[in-house]
């Protein structure tokens, strides 16, 4: 999770569907096709079509690895440095290691506290050097360091437009695998994955509505496309440790041109969704990705008779021993 505070390294330049065809083209035979679910205890549960893309499925279990690669991809082949850094508490730092270990590079994540020790062991795992720091102001002095020490390129997690495209790639799988989505549902924290759904949808399925799903207690996105500027959220307190960063410049315009609208969603409701997905669905979705079920079990009006694509963003939840 990275602070607007941080200035990034690379130039921002505009992210548009060409952007998301490039990404299908770099992460073909990297990232997992991953796979779409249904349920009919689940269909019967809405009122609804429901079609589920297991991003839970994806390498490092969450789609932040497309984002991530595709954006070490086109950097290696213009920037000097084979040195990578970011902030992240979770899916994004497992994401940037990999994506750095498959291609030659060298990560460093800086994860601040409170974290997941199994995320923590993931990024270690995955070849990452981690930087623990106290909290996130103290977690941007790091970065800045590590740009300064070792020359390293800053990916950010979400406001970055190689990040971004490489998320869309979800999207141009999704409407291949399911013909005629009528709405998509997805979390949101930072927007990019919303922004390359988003961009996508609009070139491959323009009339198909996009919904945002965003917990209570980190409830930034919803108020920033209402008032057309960055609400920042500094207290987040949410079980989705994915969803506690409000949104970037370049996610809030593409939110505000295309996102229907929002669904909020409480803290039971995300365990609720969590505990359905693991003894019906047979799936272990995280907190973050919980969100996006919830107002199919709730049953919003909005979505009865529809066909309803849902994207499960991840499933590295920690294992509660007895």
């Amino acid at each position: 999770m990275l602070s607007s505070q941080v200035v990034l390294t690379t130039d921002m330049i505009d992210v548009t569907f060409a952007s998301v065809e490039e990404a299908v083209r770099t992460l073909h035979g990297v990232a997992h096709y991953t796979p779409v679910l249904t349920s009919c205890q689940l269909d019967a549960r809405s009122g609804a079509r429901v079609f589920l893309k297991c991003e839970n499925f994806q390498r490092a279990g969450a789609f932040k690895f497309r984002g991530a690669y595709h954006a070490i991809a086109r950097l290696i082949s213009s920037q000097p440095s084979r040195v990578f850094a970011t902030v992240s508490s979770g899916n994004h730092g497992q994401g940037l290691a990999l994506a750095c270990r498959l291609q030659g590079a060298t990560a460093h994540v800086v994860m601040p506290k409170p974290f997941s020790a199994m995320k923590h062991r993931a990024v270690l795992g995955y070849g990452a050097q981690v930087h623990v720091a106290e909290d996130r102001n103290c977690a941007d002095t790091k970065l800045r360091e590590l740009v300064g020490d070792y020359q390293a390129v800053v990916v950010h997690p979400f406001n970055d437009p190689f990040v971004i495209a490489g998320q869309g790639t979800v999207m141009v799988e999704f409407v291949d695998q399911v013909a005629d989505l009528d709405i998509v549902l997805a979390p949101v924290g930072g927007g990019g994955l919303l922004s390359g759904l988003c961009l996508a949808a609009q070139a491959l399925r323009p009339r198909m509505a996009i919904f945002a799903c965003e917990p209570t207690g980190a409830l930034d996105a919803m108020d920033s496309v209402k008032q057309n500027r960055i609400v920042p959220m500094p207290n987040p307190n949410t079980l989705a440790d994915g969803l506690r960063t409000s949104l970037g410049e370049l996610t809030l315009p593409i939110l505000r041109r295309h996102v229907t609208g929002f669904f909020v969603v409480g803290e039971e409701e995300i365990v609720q969704a969590m505990q359905f997905a693991h003894e019906r669905l047979k799936l272990v979705i995280e907190p973050s990705s919980a969100v996006a079920l919830v107002p199919l079990l709730r049953h919003e009006p909005q979505l009865v008779g529809k066909r309803v694509g849902v994207v499960l963003t991840g499933g590295n939840v920690e294992w509660l021993r007895p």
